[in-house]
């Protein structure tokens, strides 16, 4: 029975290893999207170092290695994911286990399970009741997810190839004088979001909290804002911005890789079809991944929650298929009395 215990900067050259060997496996799935970066050794055993000897971390993560005979060979990574602001937290902050988890070619049989319950076991203690798992398309880990009773929650849908085409004219920038309109499309997209599953019970305040988010993401130079306005009213929004190292798994390049955030739009409202063909969706999409081209990427991802049939057929109709998808374990019910 291998040993499992928090990593220790000891373990830093074999769990690097792992990693590496976890990146370049990846990049063979998808090389336009999971491209390894030049110096991936030295900068994923930087990120373990950091992580390791960080003695006030901003946020609570840990590092699990499964070790037998004296050797790592299998590790997981996970954190407390903060809540977002525009929703309840009613169960508090989720734990979230990274797509980082991996295990060597030859580890012993059924060690990924030994593994994700050491993960669950300690973000349990740490207080996550909600737990959540990560995996990339074709990465073996999904399956070890349904096997302990996680199931579907979120979906990254990623498209390669971006270009800079021209924009459609019932899409354009947004302003100032656009965000009551954002608001209320975000009001929208947070009920059916909601209708889908209790995880996205909006928070009391989110019209007020997501205004004022908008309103200071207009005065931040990293992304592109869109709205979609035939006729003069917002039927949609967008928000083009950098992918952040929460969906890059270690080893791997942020940079090239864009992220459509807060996307919405009434042709995907509804779950019986898409509207007009999804004409005006497809139009808004096309804007943000034009913003990102002109910004130096060539790749994105789009968040799409499982369960919402409709924007998932847009999304795929649009070119984009799953690149990772993140699985949700809820609290055990308790017993009736």
């Amino acid at each position: 029975m291998p040993d499992i215990r928090p990593a220790a900067p000891p373990d830093i050259p074999a769990m690097s290893d792992l990693l590496l060997r976890a990146a370049h496996a990846r990049a063979e799935r998808q090389p336009g999207l999971w491209r390894v970066v030049p110096d991936a050794d030295t900068t994923i055993t930087a990120t373990l170092l950091a992580a390791l000897q960080d003695k006030a971390p901003s946020f609570r993560q840990q590092w699990l290695v499964a070790e037998t005979g004296g050797r790592i060979v299998g590790l997981t990574h996970s954190i407390l994911l903060p809540v977002p602001p525009i929703y309840a937290g009613r169960w508090g902050a989720p734990g979230l286990i990274m797509e980082n988890s991996t295990i060597a070619p030859d580890a012993p049989r059924g060690l990924a399970q030994q593994l994700l319950k050491a993960a669950e076991d300690d973000l349990r203690a740490a207080g996550a009741q909600l737990l959540i798992g990560a995996a990339a398309t074709g990465w073996p880990w999904a399956a070890e997810y349904a096997a302990r009773g996680y199931a579907p929650l979120t979906l990254y849908y990623a498209r390669e190839g971006l270009a800079a085409e021209p924009t459609d004219a019932t899409v354009r920038q947004a302003a100032e004088g656009d965000l009551p309109g954002i608001v209320a499309s975000s009001a929208q997209n947070r009920k059916i979001l909601f209708d889908l599953d209790p995880f996205w019970e909006p928070h009391i305040e989110a019209d007020p909290r997501f205004e004022s988010w908008m309103r200071r993401s207009l005065t931040l130079t990293d992304r592109d804002m869109f709205v979609s306005a035939p006729g003069g009213r917002i039927s949609g929004y967008a928000i083009a911005q950098p992918a952040t190292a929460l969906h890059v798994p270690a080893g791997h390049a942020a940079g090239g890789l864009g992220f459509i955030d807060d996307y919405f739009h009434t042709d995907f409202a509804v779950q019986d079809g898409l509207e007009n063909g999804a004409a005006g969706a497809t139009a808004l999409l096309r804007a943000a991944e034009a913003a990102l081209a002109a910004r130096d990427n060539s790749a994105a991802l789009v968040v799409c929650p499982a369960a919402w049939t409709a924007k998932r057929a847009h999304l795929q109709q649009a070119g984009y298929s799953a690149a990772l998808s993140w699985h949700i374990k809820r609290p055990t019910p308790p017993p009736q009395a």
